[in-house]
């Protein structure tokens, strides 16, 4: 008679452990998910900002035209990019070609940002200068998102790498998430040099 109720109890134990991962799996999962949907509503203020920097350079840049057409490409580029894996960010290609899109876009800005210094009144537009005041600010809420959603992922798959997350995440397939690493031209990655 005890042998039976002993073995329930642990059978219980058991299921109520199991229970508890799963749980814990799924909230890691819908954390990092969130996250995401954080990078997502900066990075859609920032594509927006871009066509209005783009109008407004394009007046005073009648020479750049092959800059600011890479500046838009790069963009829509980026918005299909972040549509794609704002559908599934558990999605490591998706998030890949996210991280290659911006960076693109990053670059392509870079240079729209470099060639605007050649412009003195395009410099001193009012709304240019709005523009770029307000993509600075939304950039920086982007590195912070990034931040917080990298955070997350880190959690996550330490999760499902951990006993006895592991089981919990091998038996219910969850896959381990993708950090959102923007890549950069090599250039930006070196160390500035000054010189007095």
């Amino acid at each position: 008679m005890l042998i039976p109720v002993v073995l329930l109890i642990i059978l219980a134990l058991i299921v109520f452990w199991a229970i508890g991962a799963y749980n814990r799996m799924v909230s890691l999962r819908n954390r990092f998910k969130n996250a995401f949907s954080q990078i997502d509503v900066q990075l859609k203020r920032r594509y927006d900002l871009i066509p209005n920097l783009v109008e407004t350079a394009k007046g005073y840049m009648k020479h750049e035209r092959e800059t600011l057409e890479a500046v838009i490409a790069a963009r829509n580029q980026a918005v299909t990019a972040n549509t794609k894996a704002g559908q599934d960010p558990s999605d490591a290609t998706s998030v890949q070609q996210l991280a290659a899109a911006e960076g693109t876009l990053n670059a392509s800005l870079g240079r729209l940002f470099a060639l605007s210094e050649s412009y003195p009144d395009l410099k001193a537009n009012q709304n240019m200068m709005q523009l770029t005041e307000e993509l600075t600010s939304t950039e920086n809420k982007i590195a912070f998102a990034r931040q917080a959603y990298n955070d997350s992922v880190m959690q996550y798959n330490t999760g499902t790498e951990q006993f006895p997350g592991s089981v919990i995440a091998n038996m219910f397939g969850f896959r381990p998430g993708e950090l959102l690493q923007v890549i950069e031209a090599p250039e930006e990655r070196q160390a500035v040099k000054v010189s007095f």
